[in-house]
Protein backbone atom coordinates (compact mmCIF):
# COMPACT_ATOMS: atom_id res chain seq x y z
CA UNK A 1 0.00 0.00 0.00
CA UNK A 2 1.53 3.27 -1.20
CA UNK A 3 1.86 6.46 1.39
CA UNK A 4 -0.65 9.02 0.76
CA UNK A 5 1.14 11.78 -0.84
CA UNK A 6 0.29 15.47 -0.44
CA UNK A 7 -2.22 15.06 1.76
CA UNK A 8 -4.88 17.69 2.46
CA UNK A 9 -3.30 19.87 5.67
CA UNK A 10 -4.63 23.52 5.54
CA UNK A 11 -4.17 23.65 9.10
CA UNK A 12 -1.64 21.75 11.41
CA UNK A 13 -2.22 22.37 14.93
CA UNK A 14 1.13 22.03 17.09
CA UNK A 15 0.70 20.84 20.05
CA UNK A 16 3.83 20.40 22.84
CA UNK A 17 4.12 16.47 23.69
CA UNK A 18 4.87 17.70 27.45
CA UNK A 19 1.15 19.01 27.56
CA UNK A 20 -1.45 15.80 27.60
CA UNK A 21 -3.62 18.38 28.92
CA UNK A 22 -3.74 19.91 25.69
CA UNK A 23 -4.27 16.63 23.75
CA UNK A 24 -8.13 16.35 23.84
CA UNK A 25 -8.96 19.66 22.71
CA UNK A 26 -5.99 19.16 20.09
CA UNK A 27 -7.85 15.84 18.55
CA UNK A 28 -11.31 17.70 18.28
CA UNK A 29 -10.64 20.42 17.23
CA UNK A 30 -10.94 21.60 13.57
CA UNK A 31 -7.20 21.32 12.35
CA UNK A 32 -6.75 19.11 9.59
CA UNK A 33 -3.56 17.83 11.40
CA UNK A 34 -2.32 17.45 14.67
CA UNK A 35 1.49 17.86 15.09
CA UNK A 36 2.94 16.13 18.25
CA UNK A 37 5.99 18.25 18.97
CA UNK A 38 8.78 16.36 20.78
CA UNK A 39 11.23 18.56 19.51
CA UNK A 40 11.57 22.69 20.13
CA UNK A 41 8.61 22.93 22.59
CA UNK A 42 9.90 20.37 25.36
CA UNK A 43 12.15 21.17 27.68
CA UNK A 44 14.98 18.60 27.85
CA UNK A 45 14.23 17.19 31.40
CA UNK A 46 10.88 16.50 30.10
CA UNK A 47 11.43 14.61 26.51
CA UNK A 48 11.54 10.94 28.53
CA UNK A 49 7.71 12.24 29.90
CA UNK A 50 6.18 13.94 26.59
CA UNK A 51 7.40 10.71 24.39
CA UNK A 52 5.17 9.02 26.49
CA UNK A 53 2.43 11.42 26.72
CA UNK A 54 2.56 11.35 23.12
CA UNK A 55 2.94 7.42 22.35
CA UNK A 56 -0.17 6.70 24.39
CA UNK A 57 -2.34 8.97 22.65
CA UNK A 58 -1.76 7.73 19.61
CA UNK A 59 -2.75 4.24 20.61
CA UNK A 60 -6.02 5.68 22.43
CA UNK A 61 -6.80 7.40 18.74
CA UNK A 62 -5.93 4.35 15.82
CA UNK A 63 -9.33 5.10 14.14
CA UNK A 64 -9.18 9.10 14.21
CA UNK A 65 -10.00 11.36 11.72
CA UNK A 66 -7.39 13.57 11.64
CA UNK A 67 -4.05 13.69 10.58
CA UNK A 68 -1.61 12.40 13.17
CA UNK A 69 1.88 14.00 13.31
CA UNK A 70 4.72 13.55 15.25
CA UNK A 71 8.05 16.22 15.26
CA UNK A 72 10.55 14.33 17.07
CA UNK A 73 14.07 15.36 17.51
CA UNK A 74 16.56 15.26 14.93
CA UNK A 75 18.24 12.60 13.08
CA UNK A 76 21.15 11.83 14.11
CA UNK A 77 20.91 13.21 17.70
CA UNK A 78 20.97 10.87 20.84
CA UNK A 79 17.15 11.50 21.13
CA UNK A 80 15.83 10.55 17.56
CA UNK A 81 16.11 6.94 18.06
CA UNK A 82 13.96 6.72 21.28
CA UNK A 83 11.51 8.85 20.03
CA UNK A 84 10.67 6.85 17.23
CA UNK A 85 10.55 3.54 18.92
CA UNK A 86 7.65 4.92 21.06
CA UNK A 87 6.03 6.84 18.27
CA UNK A 88 6.13 4.55 15.08
CA UNK A 89 2.63 2.71 16.49
CA UNK A 90 -0.98 2.05 14.35
CA UNK A 91 -2.51 6.09 15.18
CA UNK A 92 0.59 7.52 13.54
CA UNK A 93 0.06 8.64 10.11
CA UNK A 94 3.37 10.96 9.14
CA UNK A 95 6.70 11.21 11.30
CA UNK A 96 8.39 15.34 11.26
CA UNK A 97 11.81 15.05 10.43
CA UNK A 98 13.48 18.83 11.32
CA UNK A 99 16.13 20.43 10.04
CA UNK A 100 16.85 18.00 7.60
CA UNK A 101 19.56 18.81 5.17
CA UNK A 102 20.16 15.93 2.78
CA UNK A 103 19.07 12.71 1.68
CA UNK A 104 20.56 10.84 3.94
CA UNK A 105 18.62 11.49 6.96
CA UNK A 106 15.31 10.45 4.71
CA UNK A 107 16.79 7.17 3.53
CA UNK A 108 17.97 6.44 7.18
CA UNK A 109 14.72 7.21 8.58
CA UNK A 110 12.95 4.76 5.90
CA UNK A 111 15.01 1.31 6.40
CA UNK A 112 14.61 2.86 10.63
CA UNK A 113 9.95 2.86 9.86
CA UNK A 114 10.39 -0.14 7.46
CA UNK A 115 11.76 -2.23 10.66
CA UNK A 116 9.40 -0.30 13.36
CA UNK A 117 6.47 -1.09 10.48
CA UNK A 118 7.28 -5.28 10.86
CA UNK A 119 7.61 -5.34 14.61
CA UNK A 120 4.26 -3.36 15.15
CA UNK A 121 2.20 -4.87 12.76
CA UNK A 122 1.33 -1.38 10.49
CA UNK A 123 -0.04 -2.21 6.83
CA UNK A 124 -0.25 1.24 6.03
CA UNK A 125 3.23 2.52 5.34
CA UNK A 126 4.13 6.21 7.55
CA UNK A 127 4.75 9.30 5.19
CA UNK A 128 7.59 11.81 6.54
CA UNK A 129 6.85 15.66 6.47
CA UNK A 130 10.62 16.55 5.73
CA UNK A 131 11.28 20.49 7.64
CA UNK A 132 13.53 23.13 5.25
CA UNK A 133 14.71 25.44 8.07
CA UNK A 134 18.56 25.65 7.50
CA UNK A 135 20.33 27.18 4.81
CA UNK A 136 21.75 24.39 3.87
CA UNK A 137 18.39 22.74 4.20
CA UNK A 138 16.76 25.12 1.90
CA UNK A 139 20.04 24.70 -0.75
CA UNK A 140 19.04 20.98 -1.20
CA UNK A 141 16.00 21.31 -0.73
CA UNK A 142 14.52 19.40 -3.92
CA UNK A 143 17.49 16.89 -3.18
CA UNK A 144 15.19 15.99 0.15
CA UNK A 145 11.60 16.04 -1.18
CA UNK A 146 12.99 13.36 -4.01
CA UNK A 147 14.71 10.93 -1.38
CA UNK A 148 12.05 9.18 -1.48
CA UNK A 149 8.73 7.85 -2.32
CA UNK A 150 7.43 8.35 1.36
CA UNK A 151 8.43 11.72 1.56
CA UNK A 152 4.48 13.09 1.45
CA UNK A 153 5.60 17.04 1.82
CA UNK A 154 8.50 19.85 2.65
CA UNK A 155 7.49 22.05 5.94
CA UNK A 156 8.65 25.43 6.19
CA UNK A 157 10.63 26.86 9.40
CA UNK A 158 11.14 30.45 9.23
CA UNK A 159 12.35 30.51 13.15
CA UNK A 160 15.28 28.18 12.93
CA UNK A 161 16.08 29.33 9.33
CA UNK A 162 15.69 33.31 9.82
CA UNK A 163 16.81 34.07 13.45
CA UNK A 164 19.98 32.74 13.92
CA UNK A 165 20.87 35.29 11.04
CA UNK A 166 19.16 38.37 12.17
CA UNK A 167 16.87 38.16 9.14
CA UNK A 168 13.27 39.69 9.43
CA UNK A 169 10.28 38.10 8.69
CA UNK A 170 9.67 40.45 5.65
CA UNK A 171 7.75 40.21 2.35
CA UNK A 172 11.36 40.69 0.68
CA UNK A 173 12.95 37.65 2.80
CA UNK A 174 9.85 35.08 2.56
CA UNK A 175 8.89 35.65 -0.89
CA UNK A 176 12.12 33.66 -2.23
CA UNK A 177 12.08 31.08 0.65
CA UNK A 178 8.79 30.28 -0.17
CA UNK A 179 9.00 29.70 -3.94
CA UNK A 180 12.26 27.76 -3.58
CA UNK A 181 10.83 25.03 -1.23
CA UNK A 182 7.05 25.42 -3.46
CA UNK A 183 9.12 24.17 -6.90
CA UNK A 184 11.90 21.83 -5.06
CA UNK A 185 8.48 20.00 -3.66
CA UNK A 186 6.65 20.31 -7.25
CA UNK A 187 9.51 18.36 -8.83
CA UNK A 188 8.66 15.61 -6.83
CA UNK A 189 5.29 15.89 -7.03
CA UNK A 190 4.55 16.81 -3.56
CA UNK A 191 3.05 19.36 -1.25
CA UNK A 192 5.05 22.47 0.47
CA UNK A 193 3.53 23.81 3.90
CA UNK A 194 4.32 27.16 5.25
CA UNK A 195 5.51 27.77 8.61
CA UNK A 196 4.42 29.21 12.20
CA UNK A 197 3.23 32.72 13.06
CA UNK A 198 4.05 33.35 16.03
CA UNK A 199 1.94 36.12 16.93
CA UNK A 200 -0.79 34.83 18.23
CA UNK A 201 -3.10 37.55 18.97
CA UNK A 202 -2.78 39.28 15.57
CA UNK A 203 -5.36 37.65 13.39
CA UNK A 204 -5.46 39.80 10.80
CA UNK A 205 -1.47 39.55 10.16
CA UNK A 206 -2.02 35.48 10.68
CA UNK A 207 -3.88 35.60 7.63
CA UNK A 208 -2.24 38.34 5.43
CA UNK A 209 0.90 35.73 6.22
CA UNK A 210 -1.21 32.38 4.92
CA UNK A 211 -3.11 34.72 2.45
CA UNK A 212 0.97 35.50 1.10
CA UNK A 213 1.73 31.82 1.56
CA UNK A 214 -1.45 30.72 -0.54
CA UNK A 215 -0.39 32.61 -3.65
CA UNK A 216 3.03 30.89 -4.48
CA UNK A 217 1.32 27.53 -4.15
CA UNK A 218 1.46 26.53 -0.21
CA UNK A 219 -0.85 24.15 0.63
CA UNK A 220 -1.43 24.70 4.39
CA UNK A 221 -0.03 26.73 7.18
CA UNK A 222 1.28 25.38 10.76
CA UNK A 223 -0.67 27.24 13.71
CA UNK A 224 0.72 27.48 17.20
CA UNK A 225 -2.79 28.41 19.01
CA UNK A 226 -6.15 27.07 18.19
CA UNK A 227 -7.80 30.59 16.95
CA UNK A 228 -5.46 30.31 14.34
CA UNK A 229 -7.18 27.16 12.94
CA UNK A 230 -10.30 28.90 11.06
CA UNK A 231 -8.28 31.32 9.35
CA UNK A 232 -5.69 28.78 7.73
CA UNK A 233 -8.89 26.32 6.85
CA UNK A 234 -10.14 29.36 5.16
CA UNK A 235 -7.74 30.97 3.48
CA UNK A 236 -6.26 27.40 1.91
CA UNK A 237 -9.45 26.62 0.62
CA UNK A 238 -10.70 27.58 -2.84
CA UNK A 239 -13.21 30.39 -3.06
CA UNK A 240 -16.57 29.74 -4.66
CA UNK A 241 -15.49 31.68 -7.38
CA UNK A 242 -13.14 29.31 -8.47
CA UNK A 243 -14.74 26.20 -7.31
CA UNK A 244 -17.55 27.83 -10.14
CA UNK A 245 -14.79 28.69 -12.22
CA UNK A 246 -13.12 25.50 -12.23
CA UNK A 247 -16.32 23.37 -12.80
CA UNK A 248 -16.96 25.29 -16.32
CA UNK A 249 -13.41 25.01 -17.12
CA UNK A 250 -13.34 20.69 -16.40
CA UNK A 251 -16.83 20.90 -17.98
CA UNK A 252 -15.88 22.08 -21.07
CA UNK A 253 -12.68 20.21 -20.88
CA UNK A 254 -14.72 17.24 -21.05
CA UNK A 255 -16.38 18.55 -24.13
CA UNK A 256 -13.50 19.44 -26.03
CA UNK A 257 -11.36 16.75 -25.05
CA UNK A 258 -13.55 14.42 -26.32
CA UNK A 259 -13.82 16.00 -29.85
CA UNK A 260 -9.83 16.05 -30.08
CA UNK A 261 -9.01 19.95 -29.06
CA UNK A 262 -6.70 20.55 -26.01
CA UNK A 263 -7.26 24.35 -25.51
CA UNK A 264 -10.27 26.33 -25.72
CA UNK A 265 -11.83 29.37 -24.00
CA UNK A 266 -14.09 29.98 -20.90
CA UNK A 267 -15.53 33.62 -20.59
CA UNK A 268 -12.60 34.59 -22.85
CA UNK A 269 -10.03 33.37 -21.24
CA UNK A 270 -7.71 30.63 -22.76
CA UNK A 271 -7.63 27.41 -20.68
CA UNK A 272 -5.25 24.02 -21.81
CA UNK A 273 -3.38 21.21 -20.10
CA UNK A 274 -2.08 23.22 -16.99
CA UNK A 275 -5.11 24.80 -16.91
CA UNK A 276 -7.49 21.80 -16.59
CA UNK A 277 -5.12 20.05 -14.26
CA UNK A 278 -5.27 23.03 -11.82
CA UNK A 279 -9.16 23.23 -11.78
CA UNK A 280 -9.21 19.40 -11.62
CA UNK A 281 -7.04 19.72 -8.10
CA UNK A 282 -9.50 22.66 -7.46
CA UNK A 283 -12.49 20.18 -7.79
CA UNK A 284 -11.29 17.75 -5.57
CA UNK A 285 -10.20 19.82 -2.98
CA UNK A 286 -13.63 20.95 -2.31
CA UNK A 287 -15.23 17.68 -2.92
CA UNK A 288 -12.91 16.22 -0.09
CA UNK A 289 -14.27 19.14 2.52
CA UNK A 290 -17.74 17.58 1.51
CA UNK A 291 -18.98 20.07 -1.43
CA UNK A 292 -20.99 19.79 -4.21
CA UNK A 293 -19.50 20.36 -7.37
Amino acid sequence: MPVTRSPSMRSKLFVPGSRPELFDKAWNSAADAISFDLEDAVAADRKAEAREHVAQSLSEHVDHAKIAIVRVNPWGEELFDDDMEAVVRPGLDIVNLPKIESAEPIVETVRLLERLEREQGIARPIGILANIETPRGLRMAAEIALADERVIGLQLGFGDLFEPLAIERSPAALLPVRLKVRFAAAEAGIDAYDGAFVAVSDGEAYRADAEAARALGLAGKSCVHPNQIAIANAVFFPRPAEIENARRIVDKADEMLARGVGAFTVDGVMADGPFIDRARAVLKLAQSAGQHV
